[in-house]
């Protein structure tokens, strides 16, 4: 079969490796078809290091005469983008601050290893928020430069991982990696219409669904995690069997699922949000899926009282412990902190070298954090829940703007809010207790911006909250792909 360059910047993951198993693809063409993308859509800023030459290379290697293994291979020659501050060996992994630009560590992260080993090809690294310090991808950086919305080039993608999901919803990758911390995966998925897993983290200790230790430019060893990002579901769900080694997945039955809506995750919508994603319960209720409001009343409260302490104090140390571990050429944090280049990342490291959340971390990690969980845990026995769904964000994507570290967005003409926290108010929650969330699209406000809807699961529930994503996508169905 022959393949027009347009139907395979269509393909999904999951697509595009049962056709180069089967032989009727060659990875070759297929990689030098998204490479051609890549450069076309250089403008969008997606990607701040791009592998021609081994990407080529590594797609070659799957379609060698000699390459037995590509019928078995679970993402045999299966093109994908990491997020700049995951640790890739021989490319840079820069996390987008000019204090690490061209730096190369020695190994892959071991979820990056799991996905080559497994057939997968990187592409190249993914542009984000520098430092994984925001939720724009606004990066001032002069080797990064801002990450634009493919639906809306003037407007922002999300962040932190802004680059792999700009990149995944322009058809330059059909999946890829990011991290999340408070939500870093699932925020530019919603605002870009893919999908995005933050997996189940708990204490961080045998909870923690992916081990990458020292491997990712951290921000806070208690909440950040990498997780997979794709335009499916099943494409997310095709990622995470390889790291985890749990193989495929099936699609849940939707008759006897019982989904709670949570209060505080509710409120204060914008109104474009809020008909999309009531649009969609619509569809999934007729569907045959019951939905349980639940009250949560605590429920951002706790939050608060957790989050900024976590974010402030953790990055001093764990930062100092990976440039250590990576034989890094910068080895203070001083150093890099003085070299950053956006102003609201700069302003955030002035808070952690001062230490002002560190009087504040104990309670919160021992007393608050506990509670949070307790509260997650209660709620999901005590109602019989399956998960939890709510909008992603709050509002679609706004405009970009010079991200002077004082941003403000308003919500249908209200009183202005934090740009940071506007967004971050759904997500971290979850964050925060350790669970798992899953963001997919509902679909689009005003006719043209994406909205993403959250499934939120118990600790450890990664795989049935995949499986009931899957069934929730195939009501919903796809998102029109942006036009570039």
């Amino acid at each position: 079969m022959s393949w027009t360059v347009d139907e395979q910047a269509e393909l999904t993951a999951t697509q595009a490796v049962s056709e180069i198993r089967a032989g009727r693809l060659s990875a070759s063409e297929y990689v030098a078809t998204l490479l051609a993308r890549a450069e076309a859509l250089s403008n969008l800023n997606a990607l701040i290091v791009l592998d021609v030459e081994g990407a080529l290379a590594a797609a070659h290697r799957i379609d060698s005469p000699g390459a037995a293994e590509r019928g078995w291979l679970p993402l045999a020659g299966l093109p994908i983008v990491v997020k700049d501050n995951i640790n890739t060996r021989g490319l840079s992994t820069s996390a987008g601050t000019p204090a690490l630009e061209g730096f190369a560590p020695a190994r892959h992260a071991p979820s990056v290893q799991r996905l080559v080993d497994a057939g997968a090809i990187v592409l190249g690294k993914a542009n984000m928020h520098e430092l994984a310090f925001g939720i724009t991808s606004t990066n001032l950086s002069p080797h990064a430069g801002p990450v634009r919305n493919p639906y809306d080039p003037a407007r922002i993608p999300g962040g932190s991982s802004g680059g792999t999901a700009a990149a995944i919803a322009a058809r330059i990758a059909p999946a890829g990696l990011g991290t999340d911390t408070g939500g870093s995966t699932r925020i530019p998925a919603a605002l870009c219409g893919v999908a995005g897993l933050r997996p189940s983290v708990g204490d961080g200790g045998t909870a923690r669904r992916y081990h990458d230790p020292h491997a990712v430019v951290p921000i806070s060893h208690t909440r950040d995690t990498v997780g997979p990002m794709a335009r499916t579901v099943a494409d997310v769900a095709l990622l995470d069997g390889v790291i985890t080694g749990h193989g495929p997945l099936a699609s849940a039955p939707l008759a006897n699922l019982r989904i709670g809506l949570p209060t505080p995750l509710w409120d204060g919508l914008e109104r474009a949000v809020d008909d999309v994603a009531r649009g969609a319960l619509a569809k999934l209720q007729a569907a045959g899926v019951t939905f349980v409001p639940v009250a949560m009343p605590e429920l951002l409260a706790l939050d608060e009282r957790v989050s900024r302490p976590l974010a402030l104090h953790e990055p001093l140390a764990g930062l100092r412990d990976w440039l250590a571990a990576n034989h890094a050429p910068v080895r203070s944090v001083d150093e890099i902190a003085a070299r950053i280049a956006s102003p609201d990342v700069r302003a955030i490291y002035d808070a952690i070298l001062a230490d002002d959340a560190g009087r504040d971390y104990e309670t919160a990690l021992t007393v608050w954090r506990p509670r949070l969980q307790q509260l997650y845990a209660q709620t999901f026995a005590s109602a019989g829940l399956d998960a939890l769904l709510f909008p992603t964000t709050r509002l679609v994507a706004v405009p970009i703007d010079d991200m002077n570290g004082s941003s403000r967005v308003s919500i249908d003409g209200g009183a202005p809010l934090d740009e940071m926290d506007a967004y971050l108010r759904n997500t971290d929650p979850a964050s925060n207790a350790g669970i798992p969330g899953l963001s997919l699209p509902a679909g689009l406000a005003h006719g043209r911006l994406p909205v993403g809807l959250e499934l939120d699961g118990p600790l450890g529930g990664d795989r049935r909250l995949l499986a009931i994503g899957i069934a929730f996508e195939r009501i919903l169905g796809p998102l029109p792909g942006p036009a570039l």
